[in-house]
């Protein structure tokens, strides 16, 4: 049950704290300021114990009942007559945000390759682009964009590889090496883009959806090898911790400081903000699992493809 419901334009949330369960209902423009203990009745019935109210607006229903799917994942929180639909992606990345692509990949691609990115003026720093998989084999891939598994549903890149400028690599080095003694490793999502990237991403997405993806008039810092999307996984099993969203759900799951989800989830989110920020990073304000190196207005934007990049020698 724990996760985002919606009616017309309220939204509640469910989520866990000391091993209790909360209604949390948004009151105001990006506020989350009512929140109720609930606890189970009969059958599907929940009770909604009004003792702990952050403000008394809005008032919650003293009771609702909920909907499963066939999974047992519960789709809907129901009051009266009025329905509450999940809006987020729960546990299966199938429910990611998805659009349909204005042209064929390949005409993009194409028109991609063909243009050039915008003009800067310097100076910078000389580019020093390193492979992430060589400084440490617990840094461990999951690239996206690779796979058919992200928002266009079809790969984009043409390998699976990750880089990031040198300093930043270097840095990315020395949080992995806080982590891993904790249990935990690094799971890369993307680093480095090249430009004509952006370009597909941003033509392959309808106006409408446009701020979901970066403008290639501006560059991103993705561009510029100075940015980096990734999360956790456990060591002992090498599988990815689970997290308050997934990587690149459109929702408010996304947000680093969401106050949904388990209090296990928000806690591996925040450690891992907390040791990206502790050498230079800073989270992006609507993704989790981006995070802008200190140095990135240091860089230029950079159009090379994964297929003209070596590999860079192992750290020592």
């Amino acid at each position: 049950m724990i996760g985002l419901f919606r009616y017309d334009t309220e939204t509640v949330d469910i989520l866990e704290r000391a091993q209790k369960l909360y209604w949390q209902a948004k009151g105001g423009p990006g506020q989350w300021n009512a929140e109720y203990a609930i606890a189970s009745g009969p059958g599907e019935e929940w009770r909604i114990l009004q003792s702990v109210p952050i403000s008394q607006k809005p008032v919650p229903p003293s009771s609702f009942s909920i909907t499963r799917a066939a999974d047992g994942t519960v789709v809907e929180l129901k009051i009266g007559e009025t329905v509450y639909r999940r809006i987020d992606a729960g546990a299966d990345p199938a429910n990611y945000f998805h659009i349909q692509l204005t042209k064929p990949l390949e005409q993009l691609r194409a028109a991609a390759l063909a243009a050039q990115p915008p003009v800067e003026t310097g100076p910078f720093r000389k580019p020093d682009l390193v492979e992430l998989t060589t400084l440490d084999p617990a840094i461990h891939l999951d690239i996206r964009y690779a796979q058919t598994n992200n928002f266009l549903s079809t790969p984009v890149y043409t390998q699976a590889r990750a880089f990031m400028q040198r300093p930043a690599a270097e840095a990315l080095l020395r949080v992995l090496h806080k982590l891993q003694p904790l249990g935990y490793g690094l799971l890369i999502h993307d680093g480095y883009r090249p430009w004509y990237v952006t370009k597909i991403f941003w033509d392959a997405t309808p106006p409408a959806d446009h701020n979901f993806v970066a403008d290639p008039q501006k560059g991103s810092r993705h561009n510029r090898g100075c940015a980096v999307d990734l999360t956790l996984y456990h060591v002992a099993t090498g599988k990815p911790v689970e997290m308050t969203g997934l990587y690149d759900e459109m929702s408010p799951r996304s947000f680093p400081d969401f106050p949904g989800g388990t209090s296990l989830q928000r806690w591996h989110r925040d450690l891992l903000q907390r040791a990206m920020e502790s050498e230079g990073f800073t989270v992006n304000e609507d993704e989790w699992w981006h995070f802008d190196y200190k140095d990135w207005r240091l860089y230029p934007i950079l159009n090379v493809p994964f297929e003209k990049l070596g590999s860079a020698a192992p750290a020592a």
